[in-house]
């Protein structure tokens, strides 16, 4: 019996060795399917960088367009704010004047007014003097 024992040990022994090894097996080709889902990710991960990447340069480029468009129509308010104060002292000296003139033309009509009455005057005192000739 103890050949016979000898032989199962031999045979479990075998046995033991043989599912260590396919469980070794087993562990690595787990290992090497971890590897690649993980490097899976990584080039996922790597994509999405690139896309975000792509995405903040396109954006910085709008955001250089943006102020060099506000930069521009900074540049043309100021402009047109500078032609409006020339226009609001222009339209300041021409109300002026027009006030001027105004003030002249009440002026002339009052003389007007004045000189029809000097000349009806001299009007009724010339009448007068025909009136005595007669």
């Amino acid at each position: 019996m103890s050949a016979v024992l000898v032989v199962i040990i031999v045979v479990v022994v075998i046995v033991l060795i043989a599912l260590a090894g396919l469980a070794l097996r087993r562990r690595r080709e787990q290992q090497q399917l971890e590897r690649e889902r993980l490097a899976a990710r990584a080039e996922a991960h790597r994509d999405e960088a690139e896309t975000h990447a792509a995405k903040a340069a396109r954006l910085d480029q709008e955001q250089a367009g943006k102020r060099q468009d506000a930069a521009a129509k900074q540049t043309e308010a100021e402009r047109l704010a500078e032609e409006a104060k020339v226009a609001a002292k222009r339209a300041e000296a021409a109300e002026a004047r027009a006030e001027t003139l105004d003030n002249e033309a009440d002026a002339a009509s009052a003389r007007v007014q004045r000189e029809r009455e000097h000349a009806r005057e001299h009007g009724r005192k010339a009448d007068d003097i025909d009136e005595s000739l007669k």
